[in-house]
């Protein structure tokens, strides 16, 4: 059986995602695409470059994007992780406030009411308001910048269409020639409109999908294929790259969370630090 780095909840909005929950070990080293905000409830997190470097405590983490890291919150009652597509517009903004020089620490006084207002939200189970509080901390440490709005209805029915077919090859072509745009134009719009290019935003979506299908209750093969990915190993490796663990390695819920499982769930799976 495949050991999980923690037990959770999975919330997705576009550009951006939360994992939160309770994490049983470490984990190590590893690196990818999305920028990375990390934060703990009742407790301190830890985050260090690599294996051969000390760890770090900080108030929030902020994590570049292809930043090599590794992640410690098992000193925490919860964490949480918020992943940040980098071509977004807050993407963006994050990484030219903060992290020219590498893993940044972006908390504040504000920073730290919204992280307890989202953990209360979510203990609460009430999963809209904590996407809420994520966002609204995303905005702040950004600066405030506007998330992109997509209002071109061109390239509304195009997302349309990419959603309704990520189980299938799709081609910057096929989705142009929907739009009734050539492939240059549509490259271009698109971009402008949604903050990032079509192959990061149809990956994006395919992983959106995929940890939905396994909150519902879906196998992984299942969400694999259903997400439009060969098989559950090419799920898998895709995922490690993008992300820095396999779907497998954390166990999510569509439940509304109970802190008594989940605190005797960390007493006794927490594994002793390296």
């Amino acid at each position: 059986m495949t050991a999980r780095a923690g037990i959770g909840q999975f919330i997705a909005w576009n550009g951006g995602c939360l994992f939160i929950g309770h994490h049983d070990r470490a984990i190590g080293e590893h690196a990818h695409q999305a920028i990375q905000l990390v934060m703990a409830c009742e407790g301190t997190h830890r985050v260090r470059a690599d294996e051969s470097q000390p760890w770090h405590s900080y108030s929030i983490a902020a994590i570049p994007t292809r930043q090599p890291h590794g992640i410690d919150v098992t000193d925490a009652d919860y964490g949480a992780v918020i992943l940040i597509e980098p071509e977004t517009r807050e993407g963006r903004a994050i990484a030219q406030r903060f992290l020219a020089h590498g893993i940044a620490e972006v908390g504040d006084d504000e920073t730290g009411a919204i992280v307890r207002a989202m953990f209360d939200r979510w203990l609460e189970g009430r999963r809209d308001d904590t996407a809420s509080e994520a966002r609204r901390l995303v905005s702040h440490v950004a600066a405030g910048v506007e998330p992109t709005t997509v209002t071109d209805p061109r390239i509304l029915s195009a997302i349309a269409y990419i959603n309704e077919r990520l189980s299938y090859p799709i081609t910057l072509h096929e989705v142009a020639s929907h739009a009734c745009l050539s492939p240059s134009r549509f490259r271009h719009l698109f971009a402008e409109q949604v903050g990032m290019g079509l192959r990061p935003y149809m990956l994006w979506r395919r992983f959106m999908l995929t940890w939905d299908l396994l909150m519902r209750g879906k196998s992984l093969s299942d969400a694999a294929h259903a997400a439009g990915f060969a098989d559950s190993a090419h799920l898998s490796r895709t995922s490690k790259r993008a992300f820095g663990f396999a779907p497998s390695g954390i166990q999510v819920s569509s439940a509304r969370p109970d802190p008594g499982k989940l605190l005797a769930r960390a007493i006794a799976d927490r594994a002793p630090l390296r």
